[in-house]
């Protein structure tokens, strides 16, 4: 796994068009857009965070230990999302982006050489994101269906089968994008924390001795005065706070500056009132938490409430499956998955993607987890662990990248990130008290992708290393071609595609020995992913002469960009005149069988040798007109 660093100039084009230089219409834009699509998640927690924090207590809860939870879903809010995100984390971007795969590669540039520890951390990261997007519109959209037991008892019999119509529709549609309704996604979320807020503010008028609660000392007394209690309540507690890795995930898409305004002016100020409001009620009747949050608000009201959570929990859902269509494409282009279908929903937004693939299997999943656990109460079990991993995975990762790229030091570095450590462990550890209960869920798929990428990784080093055996230099072979008189030479341009530049194509080598011809001009071409999101198009292209008949080719694009040999082309107007309308491809195409060796387990080769065979063809994924297109077969034996 090999990474290169791309210039700071190479990404700030792109990066441009995301940030609010464009006045305070755009800044509004960007800030409205960030409330719908990156606080989704976090924004459906007061539907379930509350009531199962107070229910784990075991009792009903006095009023002290009331206000001592309504501390720690206060507290988690301001240290974890304000402190830890929007103050500190969000300064690591890689040339404006963010994510666990977009922090691996910044890392990796910490080191001369490829780090296996990063590399491990990254795919970790992104392995256990994958057990969180399909618990997140699951426990979300369920969470919300259950409020028909509060306005319609008589639909309890139809709550699941209503929670997997909604889910079910909600992915058979991605395939027509995102465009056309993420316009009305702000809108609807503002109107949504503008609802908590004023739930909140209602029930602090009719109970203000809540306000208690903004004394962390009530947090720190429920903690240490409850035992295995508290940390079981602390696995709830964390509900309030998932969603929070969204914020650096979705950085590409928004900036910093409007989604730090959007925290700190709509989101946190309307989710800390609503949960001190709906401290406010359980301090005032202890009878309502069952349904916390929907009693919350007034009886003509509940039904609005509940069409207006679902729709917040749709996109919600919305917001965790686009993330997946992202991190799968960022991890199929710095190589730790095959290649995939990939398909364009937008002619503008190169970011619009949709991958049926993922599509139905995350569909698939999500379903299978409502049928199975029946109620958000006990989804909610199952939920956490997979967040808190990830957000240890994302400290761990920036002490690295404060220490060496920003040339903190290593005892700075650790010092900062410290305190934010502590507490992921302190919740990894609460929420490990729900790992037979259901949170072995998230941790058995990120377990399954992570043995995927590692398989895949190391089968495609195995698979190169077998295939380029007892294979020349380039340079040699260029050396004894032009002293050949044997061989016929045909006008026009040969690109032979190759991971291997600087040792003879397996194309081009069968090509020579069968046909015994050759192209008057021959281009060994290359495409690289470089630890950068995007890279600008005047420096994708690198272009070597060796010889007066071959010419190396290097094609290199950012982990966010998706690779377009033949739009690259055009831009290749120096050193070499060639027709790429007259321009002939030679692919070569590796057949994988199981052999021998013992290079690989058993069941690893034939995982690996499956995951080939289903990979998206080359020629779709590259964007090669397959008219122009010669493919030669390899036989590799592992």
């Amino acid at each position: 796994m090999t990474f290169e660093t791309a210039p700071a100039s190479a990404a700030m084009s792109r990066l441009d068009s995301h940030s609010p230089h464009g006045g305070r219409r755009d800044l509004f834009g960007l800030m409205l857009g960030s409330v719908g699509i990156v606080y989704g998640d976090i924004g459906t927690s007061p539907l379930y965070a509350m009531k199962e924090s107070l229910l784990h207590v075991g009792h009903a809860p006095t009023s002290a230990e009331i206000v001592g939870i309504v501390s720690l879903l206060v507290w988690s809010l301001i240290i974890v999302v304000t402190l830890k995100y929007v103050v500190l984390v969000l300064r690591a971007d890689n040339h404006g982006e963010g994510g666990a795969l977009a922090l691996m590669a910044l890392a990796q540039r910490a080191f001369t050489r490829p780090s296996a520890v990063i590399l491990f951390l990254g795919t970790l990261g992104a392995a256990l994101f994958y057990g969180d997007a399909i618990l997140t519109p699951a426990v979300s959209v369920l969470s919300a269906v259950e409020g028909l037991k509060v306005t319609t008892p008589g639909l309890d019999a139809y709550v699941v089968p209503i929670a997997v119509a909604l889910i079910i529709g909600l992915y058979a549609v991605q395939s027509f994008g995102t465009g056309k309704v993420a316009g009305f996604f702000g809108p609807i979320m503002t109107t949504w924390f503008l609802t908590l807020a004023v739930i909140g503010v209602w029930h602090l008028s009719q109970n203000p001795a809540i306000l208690e609660a903004l004394n962390p000392l009530n947090a720190l007394w429920f903690m240490t005065s409850h035992g295995i209690v508290g940390f079981t309540v602390l696995g709830s507690v964390f509900l309030a706070v998932t969603g929070a890795e969204a914020l650096y995930a979705d950085l590409g898409h928004f900036g910093k500056k409007p989604i730090r305004l959007a925290w700190l002016f709509i989101v946190g100020p309307s989710l800390i009132l609503n949960y001190l409001g709906q401290g406010a009620l359980a301090l005032s009747d202890t009878s309502v938490l069952e349904n916390l949050f929907f009693l919350s608000a007034p009886e003509w009201g509940r039904l609005p409430l509940v069409l207006l959570a679902t729709a917040a929990t749709i996109i919600a859902g919305q917001a965790v499956i686009t993330g997946a269509f992202s991190l799968t494409q960022q991890a199929i282009q710095l190589g730790l998955l095959p290649r995939l279908e990939i398909e364009h929903t937008s002619e503008k937004e190169q970011g619009q993607i949709y991958l049926p693939t993922i599509n139905w299997l995350m569909m698939f999943g999500v379903v299978l987890l409502i049928l199975s656990f029946g109620s958000s109460s006990a989804l909610a079990s199952a939920y956490g662990i997979a967040v808190t991993g990830t957000m240890i995975v994302t400290s761990l990762m920036a002490i690295v990248v404060f220490a060496y790229c920003w040339h903190w030091g290593l005892a700075l570095a650790v010092l900062v990130v410290a305190p934010f450590l502590m507490i992921d462990a302190a919740f990894l550890t609460a929420n490990l008290l729900k790992l037979f209960d259901g949170g072995y869920l998230p941790l058995l798929i990120a377990g399954v992708v992570m043995t995927l990428m590692a398989v895949w990784i190391r089968g495609t080093r195995l698979a190169t290393r077998r295939a380029t055996e007892g294979s020349e230099s380039m340079a040699d072979f260029a050396r004894i071609v032009a002293r050949s008189s044997s061989i016929t030479r045909v006008p026009g341009t040969a690109m032979f595609l190759t991971s291997t530049p600087e040792l003879v194509p397996d194309a081009l080598r069968h090509n020579l020995k069968h046909n015994r011809v050759l192209h008057e001009s021959n281009v060994i071409l290359t495409v690289r992913t470089v630890a950068a999101p995007y890279v600008m198009e005047s420096e994708r292209v690198n272009l070597t002469r060796l010889d007066d008949n071959f010419w190396t080719l290097e094609l290199r694009y950012g982990f966010l960009e998706e690779p377009n040999i033949l739009k690259a082309l055009i831009h290749v107007r120096e050193g070499i005149k060639f027709d790429i309308m007259s321009t002939t491809f030679f692919v070569g195409r590796r057949s994988i069988k199981p052999g021998r060796s013992h290079l690989m387990p058993r069941w690893q080769r034939a995982l690996f040798i499956k995951m080939a065979r289903h990979s998206y063809d080359a020629i779709d994924y590259f964007q090669i007109p397959a008219n122009r297109v010669v493919e030669l077969g390899t036989r590799v034996n592992l």
